[in-house]
């Protein structure tokens, strides 16, 4: 080798420092150029062969053109797999996915309505808006660690899509996009992912690697991503719907920031359901618009409200939403045989709920849900609303919650938040988590609306709650050795014990006849019952 060469370490042919970087591109994304210019050195025995192997994520061309990708583990868009061509401008660019991603019937409407750019993105203009720190890096083509933490179909996917065509249009090249699901791979995968991107970093490339479903990695599995991160090697993008707190490791935390999305709003829905119709080659009229009004005959009609219901019974959940318009339109959309007889068909509100068959309503018996909401009924008993009560009651039920542990939650509400205002409420909670244990859903949900409105309408008291937390912070706080029990109120069962005293003067009088204290000494005045009193002597 000559000393103003350089060799490819892909194909080992010799370059001139002003070519090689070029040359290398060109290997690494085995462009069809590349695959002309280095397919005679691609050896079986070959470092460049075994480079290849290990990229696992490269697309190969097929005979008919179609590209081919590992299930496990696919790079740049899921949409299109080319990179743009400086002749091509990012407009035309996206109208060409756009179209490609429509056409595709196979594909489900959720996955073909994803956004490709921020100005397409729905929804989270809390973390997306104008002056946001993410909505400024993004336009400005710089990717930081985050973690995705929302609840299912408000965009997590969507806004890493997002990134994903950030990376291959705008980067000039600098990028690299690879999306994987913790469902489908494991530890092993990670580090081949991690192998190639420290390869293309010394080629100046970053790696942007994003994993759903990240929570379904255990702690110990998570830190592989942790040295990596760190360094600089990757920028890791995290999707979860598990609050990431408990599900995700703290080391991990600390090098990525949490954004938190929300669900969808209904006008978000609204948007997103009408330019799903018009993918569809729908419409959606109202009585302010008229079939003549559009150039083209749609293939089906469907009027708002209907769009309106749907949106509203998803529970800002897009992809259920999507998923109820695309049966409908599947089931009512004519062919073409039958368009030239009939015309457009039209969707009507009971299509839709067809399709539904019932309201979708996100409620996690394990997650986030369930502790929110039985804290939000909590709190309504104790403010003694009785209709937030009900409410909450009823989410839970509607949710699949179990009965007994809401009646057992019942029971504590009426010592904690009643007490000796109404002694019988913790009979009648108590008699109704027995009633649910006996009978079961859906028998019981009545014995638990009435238990929830009697504790909801009871006087309230949190004397107990308070005299108990006192009385436990006194034994909490005691600073050296807790002190003994008095020898007065100490058993004397042999002649020993009545010799040292003990039992020795007891009465059985009461506390203010007996002469006799009843608590250690150093605390014979404390009252835990009064709260404008301290509770130490």
């Amino acid at each position: 080798m000559s000393s103003n060469q350089i060799s490819c370490p892909v194909c080992s042919k010799e370059f001139s420092p002003a070519v090689i970087e070029s040359h290398v591109s060109k290997c690494l994304f085995l462009n069809e150029s590349a695959s002309n210019e280095c397919t005679t050195s691609l050896k079986d025995g070959s470092p460049a062969r075994k480079l290849m192997k290990l990229n696992t994520t490269r697309a190969k061309k097929t005979d008919s053109g179609v590209t081919k990708r590992k299930s496990s583990v696919i790079e740049s868009s899921p949409v299109d797999t080319d990179f743009q061509s400086p002749g091509i401008s990012s407009n035309a660019n996206t109208d060409k996915e756009v179209k490609k991603t429509l056409g595709n019937n196979h594909v489900p409407l959720a996955e073909r309505m994803r956004p490709i750019a921020l100005s397409g993105y729905v929804g989270q203009t809390h973390i997306l808006g104008p002056s946001t720190v993410l909505s400024q890096l993004l336009h400005k083509c710089e990717i930081p660690n985050v973690i995705l933490w929302g609840p299912p179909g408000c965009g997590k996917t969507s806004l890493a899509n997002v990134i994903a065509h950030i990376c291959k249009n705008k980067s000039n090249g600098k990028m690299r996009y690879v999306k994987l699901s913790a469902a489908m791979v494991g530890v092993n995968e990670v580090k081949e992912v991690v192998t190639i991107a420290s390869n293309e970093l010394k080629f100046n490339r970053r790696t942007v690697v994003f994993m759903d479903e990240i929570h379904r990695f255990n702690k110990s599995q998570q830190d592989v991503f942790l040295p990596h991160v760190e360094s600089g090697t990757i920028t890791l993008i995290g999707a979860t719907t598990e609050n990431p707190s408990f599900s995700l490791n703290s080391a991990l935390l600390s090098r990525c920031r949490v954004i938190v999305l929300e669900k969808l709003t209904m006008p978000n829905l609204i948007s997103i359901l009408n330019r799903a119709v018009t993918s569809l080659g729908g419409a959606v009229y109202s009585s302010t618009r008229k079939l003549e009004d559009t150039e083209e005959i749609p293939k089906f009609i469907i009027d708002e409200p209907t769009i309106e219901w749907l949106a509203g019974t998803c529970d800002g959940d897009a992809r259920i939403a999507l998923g109820g318009l695309e049966l409908a339109a599947q089931c009512k959309t004519p062919n073409e045989e039958e368009f030239v007889k009939t015309g457009p068909a039209t969707i009507t509100l009971d299509d839709i709920k067809e399709s539904l068959k019932k309201s979708h309503m996100l409620y996690d018996k394990k997650g986030d849900q369930h502790y929110d909401m039985i804290s939000a009924l909590h709190k309504s008993v104790r403010a003694s609303d009785e209709n937030a009560s009900l409410y909450w009651l009823n989410r839970m039920m509607l949710g699949g919650e179990d009965p007994v542990y809401i009646a057992r939650r019942l029971v504590r509400m009426a010592c904690e938040d009643i007490g000796l205002e109404d002694p019988k409420a913790l009979g009648i909670a108590v008699h109704t988590m027995h009633g649910c244990k006996m009978i079961g859903m859906p028998e019981c949900d009545v014995l638990l609306a009435q238990c929830t409105t009697y504790l909801a309408r009871a006087p309230k008291s949190r004397l107990m709650e308070d005299a108990l937390k006192a009385a436990q912070r006194v034994v909490a706080e005691h600073k050296g050795p807790q002190p003994g029990v008095p020898l007065h109120l100490r058993n004397a069962p042999t002649k020993l014990m009545k010799n040292l005293g003990y039992s020795k003067g007891y009465n059985m009088r009461q506390k203010d006849e007996s002469g006799l204290n009843y608590l250690p000494e150093g605390l014979e005045n404390v009252n835990f019952f009064d709260s404008d009193k301290k509770y130490m002597a």
